[in-house]
């Protein structure tokens, strides 16, 4: 998700279902800007160079739009991710893919989930199915996110720290192999 800071905070939380979340979003004063729908996501890289480097590119389509975001080396806390992020729409997915790959990118790994946002002032939740269960992403401020936790009922040990591709990889999907 876009932030106004360069620096993207977030919080990764592993939920039983998403349906259940929804009242409770309401409750603290959430709104559903983008209801729940399918998702991919692309990572690209060149021979490993900038999973190296802590960072990823990605290339998504979601809400009928492509986005290209650019996160970089995560730093370091005890329950949020935190790590550098840029990221700007893109009119042409197709023509940005070719550009990519006359860059030496290839794509590496496909993420698909089913996804619905919802905001308030300082704070993006949002609610995810993936092939191997249901995530709750809390994205903004970090005393933001702690209290949304609390108020959602939700203690730390729900907490995931893995990113979504590690997630994927454990799981043996999303690779591409190599062509």
């Amino acid at each position: 998700m876009t932030s106004p800071s360069p620096l993207e905070t977030e919080l990764k939380l592993r939920i039983p279902a998403t349906a259940p979340y929804r009242p409770l979003l309401i409750a603290l004063g959430f709104r559903e800007t983008v209801p729940a729908q399918p998702e991919s996501s692309v990572l690209w890289d060149r021979r490993g160079e900038l999973r190296a480097a802590g960072s990823a590119l990605r290339l998504r389509r979601y809400a009928g739009r492509t986005r290209l975001t650019w996160k970089g080396p995560k730093v370091p806390d005890a329950l949020l991710k935190i790590r550098p992020e840029l990221e700007t729409g893109v009119e042409d997915g197709e023509a940005l893919e070719g550009i990519l790959r006359a860059l030496g990118l290839e794509p590496v790994m496909v993420l698909e989930k089913v996804r619905a946002v919802w905001s308030r002032d300082e704070l993006v939740a949002c609610l995810d199915e993936t092939p191997f269960g249901c995530y709750l992403e809390l994205e903004g401020d970090p005393q933001a996110i702690r209290s949304a936790m609390e108020g959602l009922g939700l203690a730390p040990d729900r907490a995931e720290p893995r990113s979504y591709p590690e997630l994927y990889q454990s799981q043996g999907l999303g690779t591409i192999r190599p062509r």
